[in-house]
């Protein structure tokens, strides 16, 4: 796909229709391409562990993650209900000596770790399989794909591509960087593993590692590596059920068009289907598979059955 920088519609418009899932699973379909993540899949997942060491690929959930505000996204606010001091002060009102404690959270859904539900991305009213949006998602949520359905289905085979440390220098990709392609190929070949039907794939940048050195600056929002709108192709073609990126946005910014916002998305999430991950914490992942050389495991990432969310957190774990 070539880019014409000064025309973002056509790029999107061509490649909607080159990409299109529309139709594929019927007309009431509201998984994408989480269809492709079958039993045979899990079976297959889970038969890669082998030493049943495991991984947190979340960021913490707390006030000193990575949002400024941007779209009233803001960090999570955590608020004890009951604490210890309640209970040594007798506050509590339970008989024979019980205490306890409870707690709170508030938070966008979108702040930290997360999964892009359906939903999320509409194209010229369209959400996805050609829905009309005001119809899909209303003041009440989204009433016909949200991410309550997705639950059940996210686990199965996990497949790490590390571009930052094949392509990128010290293991990270500048800010700005676009993985094309040949990139997302050329790190599967040198891990020895293949992508296709089913995956759940996980591109490391090293963009989270860069911020967790120097401060988040604008790790939300701002530049970052990310995928190239010419991997729209490849997306589509390679049936991928999931794919998960360290970064804020997923596709690389500034985006590759002037004047537009995030024109991947416009294309992966209403017309193929795609279940998009953000800022996943895949460091100490990474390290062991550079380790041992197996870049292949067990995945879980469920979002929570939240009814009619267009975005859920996740706390994905990684078995090998």
């Amino acid at each position: 796909m070539t880019l014409d920088r000064d025309h973002p519609e056509g790029a999107i418009a061509e490649a909607a229709e080159v990409c299109s899932n529309w139709g594929r699973w019927g007309d009431d379909d509201v998984l994408g391409t989480l269809n492709f993540l079958d039993e045979a899949k899990r079976r297959q997942g889970a038969a890669l562990v082998r030493r049943g060491v495991s991984f947190s690929l979340s960021q913490r959930f707390d006030m000193d993650g990575p949002q400024k505000g941007w779209r009233r996204r803001t960090n999570p606010v955590h608020t004890m209900l009951d604490t210890g001091t309640d209970a040594a002060l007798g506050n509590q009102g339970f008989p024979h000596g019980i205490g306890g404690a409870d707690d709170v959270i508030a938070m966008p859904l979108q702040c930290s770790t997360q999964w892009d539900g359906l939903g999320h991305i509409f194209d010229h009213g369209k959400a996805w399989n050609g829905r009309a949006a005001e119809k899909v998602v209303t003041a009440d949520g989204d009433l016909v794909t949200g991410i309550e359905h997705m639950a059940p289905y996210v686990a199965g085979r996990g497949v790490l591509l590390d571009v930052g440390r094949v392509v990128g220098e010290d293991g990270e990709l500048p800010d700005g960087f676009p993985i094309a392609e040949e990139h997302l190929m050329a790190t599967a070949d040198r891990h020895r593993v293949a992508v296709g039907r089913g995956d759940l794939v996980l591109v490391r940048t090293g963009q989270l590692a860069r911020a967790r050195r120097d401060g988040w600056g604008d790790y939300a929002g701002g530049p970052a590596p990310g995928l190239s709108f010419t991997t729209a192709g490849w997306l589509h073609r390679t049936e991928i059920a999931a794919l998960a990126t360290d970064t804020w946005g997923f596709e690389v910014r500034p985006n590759e068009f002037e004047h537009a916002f995030q024109p991947l998305h416009q294309v992966a999430i209403p017309h193929i289907g795609l279940l998009i991950g953000e800022m996943w914490d895949l460091e100490a992942l990474a390290e062991d598979c550079a380790h041992d050389g197996v870049f292949e495991f067990w995945l879980t990432a469920a979002p929570l059955p939240i009814t009619g969310a267009v975005g859920s957190p996740v706390s994905p774990i990684a078995v090998k």
